[in-house]
């Protein structure tokens, strides 16, 4: 049980609470022009708490060199040792605030190899203004750092070829909840090629992202607290299809809401400056809904969220435990922290 963030300078405090409720795992987002600095919200978290895991949700390899990267984790690794995670990705927000597309999976897996190389306390090659280097952490024996505790590695992959770089990287695999058959097919295709791999089946970390709100009883997903809760994860959907031409799309499959799309695509083509539309397109990106998004109904969240009453996600979250995801990470936003991770922490109590 996790839950995921958009970074501020205290979320140490929502650590703390998270902590106290029984959550391993909280991850911090890295979208720099979006959120608070990554390490240092991170340390912060680290001297704040004693058992939560803390984990990098996620980097991505352009808006770091490889060696910042690794010497954060391994300052994070001293100040909380094993309880650090190094979760990566090719990019959506993060790269889109830039107006940049995601990078691509061979450069990911070059940043993978340097970060990890690095961690483990060997010399590797770093490439960097046109030319290969060789690169090390030249006193780790002073205690400035800890490589000594391993730092596990995650991967946030959608796509088929992202899933089977994590698992050649043999790395904890982060995928997203979206409709039970789906989540069945992904699970079982990282697991064969796991398998293939001549891994050990019990060796694999299968790891789901949810957003949404766990309702009252008779509470309608229309309600304030279901759009300022639930929305923000719904209105994802819409920032990166309106994109898709410029940037591609994360989201494989056919849109179930078609005319709000279109309604929200008019929208998107009154933004200014419109050479930079992205700018308004991903403000507030899993934080708040904008005003202008009246697209985002009840009806629209509720169907691309995880939002329902208690009894409903129990049941829910009962099948991904029984496929076999080792992790939920739960999205939680600002101003509505403490609220939402006690209701899914009651959730996941009933299982």
């Amino acid at each position: 049980m996790a839950i995921q963030l958009p970074t501020k300078a205290n979320s140490w405090e929502v650590a703390v609470r998270a902590e106290q409720l029984g959550y391993s795992h909280i991850w911090f987002y890295d979208t720099p022009l979006l959120n608070a600095e990554l390490f240092a919200a991170m340390a912060a978290a680290a001297v704040k708490t004693s058992r939560i895991k803390l984990g990098t949700g996620v980097m991505i390899p352009s808006n770091r060199l490889a060696p910042v990267a690794a010497s954060g984790l391994a300052t994070l690794n001293a100040l909380a040792p094993g309880r650090v995670v190094f979760g990566v990705s090719t990019g959506f927000t993060g790269r889109r605030t830039m107006g940049l597309k995601p990078v691509t999976l061979a450069r990911m897996a070059k940043f993978i190899d340097v970060v990890q190389a690095l961690l483990a306390g060997e010399m590797t090659e770093f490439e960097e203004e046109g030319a290969i280097h060789k690169i090390r952490f030249l006193n780790p024996e002073l205690g400035l750092i800890n490589i000594k505790d391993p730092i596990p590695l995650a991967v946030s992959a959608l796509g088929p070829k992202a899933r089977a770089l994590t698992v050649e990287k043999g790395a904890q695999w982060i995928g997203a909840a979206t409709y039970p058959e789906r989540e069945q097919a992904e699970l079982e295709e990282v697991r064969a090629l796991w398998s293939q791999a001549g891994r050990d089946p019990a060796d694999l970390y299968s790891i789901t992202t949810i957003g949404g709100r766990v309702l009252d009883e008779g509470e309608s997903p229309d309600s304030a607290k279901t759009l300022a809760q639930a929305g923000p994860a719904a209105a994802i959907a819409f920032h990166n299809l309106v994109e898709e031409k410029e940037y591609g799309s994360i989201m494989p499959g056919e849109f179930p809401f078609p005319d709000a799309l279109d309604a929200y695509a008019k929208v998107y083509g009154s933004y200014e400056p419109a050479d930079a539309r992205y700018l308004t397109n991903h403000r507030g990106h899993l934080m708040f809904v904008r005003p202008d998004e009246t697209h985002l109904t009840g009806n629209v969240i509720k169907a691309l969220t995880m939002t329902a009453t208690k009894a409903e996600l129990v049941d829910r979250l009962r099948g991904l435990k029984e496929l076999g995801y080792s992790q939920v990470q739960f999205h939680v936003v600002p101003g509505h922290e403490n609220e939402m991770m006690e209701r899914w922490a009651d959730v996941m109590a009933a299982l």
